[in-house]
């Protein structure tokens, strides 16, 4: 297919925290991405909280739950397109493609076996929207021996990077991402450790909330230092890069393992947690990236203002700044990405950045699932 500048692509992301999904339309003048239009789609809350307690790592389901899990999250996410293109005034005709990352339930790249799962029949929202939809992003990377994560720091250079100065990007989701865009064009990307994903889970469970709004729970304790030192002490976070991790290992189930040794205030908990985040990330920075001296932040936890407080003290005299400082919006910044990976896959041109998952090579991403034929019913 011929790279079309004029095109456009919808991107769907629902991240690990599972908060929304988030749908953007974006074309590609010059082949970088322009945000077009964007919409944040709630997940009805009984089906949210089964998808995130199967994340957890609780009982895995019987196949048939699963088979109609898959398709139950797929008419969420042809929703949330379509009620994007309603809100903007698109046609389905007006998009060339579809990305959609799908609900990650297992991300396991180690082991003899290395696998990742995202439910979300891409079939299905093909159907619905009568748009083809590329799918499946990351079986690829880690076939060929990659983490498959993160996929966003391609996107991070395009739009972020600064010839002879070292950035860092942030991505403050479910799980916490570092994007190292360095002074001689090199990149290098992996996840740090926990973000969101556990601060929501344990302000759910005490407070019946879903999310700790700016941060204000965990602002009212104290962190534990013991507890801390506990939950730094994992062997996750002593890991060299490339490496990758999701909410079935950062989960309620191995703080729990930590706090049958503490006694430990619920409010404190909540502290320990935001500490956790942001100690863990700057140490991160610190190691891999000790040159920078700007720390772009985007997703969720941009919102958190204790967070990016705490963040940016410790991270001081580096500049802590939004992505919207040059013209990326924080809040759909991930979905721009899968509307840019889809594009990649029709073009035929990779979408992985081997430096960053430690794939054998660069492999063009994804999987197509067409639309029905015009006029059919």
């Amino acid at each position: 297919m011929d790279d079309d500048a004029s095109a456009t692509y919808l991107g769907l992301i629902s991240g690990t925290s599972a908060d929304s999904i988030d749908s953007v339309l974006v074309s590609f003048p010059r082949g970088m991405p322009q945000l077009l239009a964007s919409h944040s789609h709630p997940w009805p809350g009984a089906l949210r909280e089964r998808m995130l307690a199967l994340a957890q790592g609780e009982s895995a389901p019987d196949l048939d739950t699963l088979g109609r899990l898959d398709v139950e999250i797929a008419h969420g996410f042809a929703e949330a397109a379509l009620e994007l293109l309603e809100r903007s005034g698109t046609p389905a005709s007006a998009v060339r493609a579809i990305g959609s990352h799908g609900q990650t339930l297992r991300h396991r790249p180690g082991g003899d076996y290395p696998f990742t799962l995202q439910l979300g029949d891409p079939s299905v929202i093909a159907e619905r929207c009568r748009i083809d939809v590329v799918a499946d992003f990351r079986r690829a990377d880690i076939a060929a021996g990659g983490q498959g994560a993160p996929l966003l720091p391609a996107v991070h250079a395009m739009l972020l990077a600064r010839p002879g100065h070292t950035r860092v990007v942030l991505n403050l989701g479910g799980i916490a991402n570092i994007t190292v865009l360095g002074a001689d064009g090199s990149v290098l990307g992996f996840d740090t450790g926990p973000a969101n994903g556990l601060l929501d889970a344990w302000c759910l469970r005490q407070r019946g909330e879903s999310f700790d709004r700016d941060g204000r729970y965990a602002a009212s304790g104290q962190a534990d230092e013991a507890l801390l030192a506990q939950l730094l002490d994992d062997p996750y976070f002593a890991l060299m890069p490339p490496k990758s991790t999701g909410r079935e290992y950062f989960h309620l189930d191995w703080l729990a393992t930590h706090l049958r040794l503490a006694a430990v205030q619920p409010t404190d908990v909540q502290a320990t947690l935001l500490e956790l985040t942001a100690r863990s990330v700057v140490a991160a920075i610190t190691q891999h990236a000790p040159d920078a001296r700007e720390v772009l932040a985007c997703g969720g936890g941009v919102h958190n203002g204790a967070l990016m407080r705490r963040l940016a003290e410790l991270l001081a005299p580096r500049a802590l700044l939004g992505t919207s400082r040059y013209g990326v919006d924080p809040d759909f910044l991930e979905a721009t990405a899968f509307a840019w990976l889809a594009r990649q896959r029709l073009l035929g041109l990779p979408g992985n950045l081997p430096s960053v998952t430690g794939a054998r090579g660069h492999r063009v991403l994804g999987a197509i699932y067409s639309a029905p034929a015009a006029g059919s019913s």
